[in-house]
């Protein structure tokens, strides 16, 4: 089926990540700004009395909007969260303790930013582990996972390495 969007007749559509903050739109972005690398700012809108509305803005390439919509009914909640691979544990902890520092940690690489907004900071080696051949390495790298909240890829493949022993 064959939409009257599709590329050539009005270009691609961007889709981006729209998050609701009551008032504090601007900390939230200009923190987000500075935590990833390739981020900014690219449009701020007031209301008529100077208020921050709406903003638009980058993190590491990718869009995302955000509107002071006044108090929120439900707030942010772990049924939407925002992913970062790391590919190594310098960036683990580098994501998980800036991201953290405020907020709250929670177990499996989740973790709740001082905006309540849920990440999940995970190792590329995680996913490594978790996928291995050896059912029992796999296995115990879950297993380890489970006990943690930030990742600590030592461990994880210490107690993969420590099942096939």
């Amino acid at each position: 089926m064959s939409s009257p969007y599709d590329a050539g007749q009005h270009g691609m559509p961007e889709i981006s990540t729209c998050l609701w903050f009551d008032d504090n739109l601007m900390e939230a972005v200009e923190f987000y700004t500075n935590v990833f690398p390739n981020s900014a700012i690219r449009k701020v809108s007031h209301y008529d009395d100077g208020r921050v509305l709406a903003a638009e803005w980058t993190l590491d390439g990718r869009s995302f909007r955000g509107i002071n919509g006044g108090p929120v009914h439900a707030g942010f909640t772990e049924t939407i969260s925002l992913s970062v691979s790391c590919a190594d544990q310098s960036e683990v902890d580098y994501y998980w303790d800036t991201l953290v520092d405020g907020g709250r940690p929670d177990a499996c690489a989740w973790l709740q930013d001082r905006f309540g907004l849920s990440w999940q900071i995970v190792p590329v080696r995680l996913y490594e582990l978790l996928s291995d051949p050896d059912p029992a390495r796999s296995q115990a790298a879950g297993e380890a996972m489970m006990q943690m909240q930030k990742i600590v890829i030592a461990d994880m493949e210490a107690a993969a390495d420590a099942a096939v022993s």
